[in-house]
């Protein structure tokens, strides 16, 4: 007998990123999985859960200003991609964000670092690895996106 299917989770990331003075795009914001939650530690995209009637960019609003203290202007949508992980099947839904106002606060404990190809930081989530990827495709950056 099959296991039912499971109905994915809708989650919205954000996908901080600084331009330099000729809009070209520069760092990205990774920040870890706090304690308590599944692959604490890991390196990831902020954002989280859409909550019943909300659009993805208002979930990325809520999040972010939840998690990190900060208020985000536009959020561009990008890249959508499903991921299997053991504890949920998740639709990451990617957004750019090239404005926001207001200091980082580390709200849940998380640690938050400016990044650029090749990633620093690790271990780096699964479902970061498409994006750094896209990243890599996009700047023509050849080589390893990240540690393993």
């Amino acid at each position: 007998m099959s296991e039912p299917a499971r109905t994915p989770v809708e989650v919205a990331v954000g996908v901080l990123i600084e331009r330099d003075g000729h809009g070209r795009e520069g760092r990205f914001l990774l920040t870890s999985r706090p304690d308590g939650k599944p692959y604490a530690g890991y390196w990831e995209f902020p954002g989280g859960k859409l909550e019943a009637g909300e659009t993805v960019e208002q979930a990325l609003r809520r999040e972010l200003h939840e998690e990190l203290g900060i208020a985000i202007g536009h959020a561009e949508p990008w890249k959508v991609e499903v991921f299997d992980y053991p504890h949920a099947l998740v639709r990451l839904n990617f957004c750019k964000v090239y404005d926001w106002q207001g200091a980082f606060e580390m709200r849940e404990g998380q640690q938050m670092a400016w990044c650029a190809l090749p990633v620093q930081v690790n271990p780096v989530l699964p479902g970061t690895v498409p994006v750094l990827q896209w990243f890599a495709a996009e700047r023509g950056f050849a080589g390893p996106t990240h540690a393993d």
